[in-house]
């Protein structure tokens, strides 16, 4: 059996990158989807599509509809989601995607640092599991192969 598992969180770094290497190494049957990562084309793809914008919030709009599109249609074909909270930068999208994944009913994993516990308490609350690192998103992914 193969799952589709949607990745939220953050685009700066290769978190994701990562996370698939060590899920490869413990020969998981996943599959990975999430957002753009390349966050040029993120922020471009509005006017992409639908040409020069008037300015900076409209541009904005246009780029968001088409990632929340694409994000929906990727969550929703999804078995799981795994959503990580990091500590370096601003986290509304990762907390969006957590909350729309639970509203969804996808059994989600969040994945944050011992700092975010309090913030973090409601939706981990709502979350299937909670964990601290990656790796341990992985063993409760493997569990079920058990």
């Amino acid at each position: 059996m193969e799952l589709t598992v949607y990745l939220a969180g953050q685009i700066h770094d290769d978190w994701r990158e990562d996370l698939k290497s060590k899920a490869k190494e413990k020969d998981l049957p996943l599959t990975f989807v999430g957002p753009q990562t390349n966050h040029d084309r993120s922020d471009d793809i509005g006017e992409d599509i639908i040409g020069k914008q008037p300015g900076k919030v409209f541009r904005d709009d246009a780029a968001s509809s088409v990632n929340n599109f694409r994000t929906e249609v990727l969550m929703q074909k999804s078995d799981a989601v795994i959503a990580l909270f990091g500590e370096q930068y601003k986290q509304w999208n990762t907390a969006m995607d957590a909350s729309a994944a639970i509203t969804l009913g996808k059994p989600t994993i969040i994945v944050r640092p011992e700092s975010l516990i309090h913030p973090l308490k409601e939706l981990s609350n709502k979350a299937n599991v909670t964990v601290e690192t990656i790796d341990q998103a992985l063993d409760v992914l493997a569990y079920i192969y058990e």
